[in-house]
């Protein structure tokens, strides 16, 4: 063999060889980048089942771990619309009503998914609330939070309706007392305000 065919041999040998490592290194770099792909890709998973987890324990968590008894305060409605700051006395009874608004037992706890119902006497508590109307703001502060509600619809209804408590399919507060406001003795109809939870800290 010749040397020119040697040095054709030799070089060709040596191509081949460094084509041999440069595929091996493309192919363990492409491995290496695939594993830790995975391995990013899990972690995330597992950080969003984690997340999902506590949001779904949190979600199920009840706001009133226990609930209050009659004659309790459970907290205060502010009507920003009148400056008014009022205690909310669980119970609708005239003791309850006496003490601030009350809380009808039958309904569930501010803040809470339904309707919320809150009372109050026209002549002491509620002797403004005829000025307050849709798209005014209630705030209700408990112990499970602070809970900003909007006037959705007012409502001018029988002593009798019942439909004031009635459930509903979101977080309603609806607040009732009697009418009209200047009626001399026990007032024949309820002027009532719906309103739509909007905002929860």
């Amino acid at each position: 063999m010749n040397q020119k065919n040697i040095l054709k041999k030799s070089t060709l040998i040596t191509i081949s060889i460094c084509l041999v490592i440069f595929g091996t290194y493309l192919i363990s770099k492409n491995t290496l980048l695939l594993v830790k792909g995975n391995k990013i890709v899990e972690a995330s998973e597992k950080k969003d089942i984690e997340a999902t987890t506590v949001s779904t324990l949190q979600s199920n968590k009840p706001l009133y771990p226990n609930k209050p008894i009659i004659g309790e305060k459970i907290g205060e409605l502010i009507i920003p619309k009148l400056n008014a700051n009022l205690p909310i006395i669980h119970g609708t009874n005239e003791d309850e009503l006496e003490s601030g608004v009350g809380h009808f037992t039958g309904s569930v706890l501010p803040g809470e998914e339904d309707n919320s119902v809150l009372a109050g006497h026209r002549d002491t508590v509620f002797r403004k609330l005829g000025e307050v109307g849709v798209n005014d703001r209630i705030i209700v502060k408990t112990s499970a939070g602070t809970f900003t509600y909007k006037i959705k619809k007012v409502r001018i209804v029988d002593k009798d309706d019942r439909t004031v408590i009635v459930p509903m399919p979101r977080a309603t507060l609806t607040v009732s007392t009697c009418y009209p406001f200047t009626f001399i003795g026990p007032a024949p109809q309820r002027y009532v305000l719906v309103a739509d939870l909007i905002s929860s800290k």
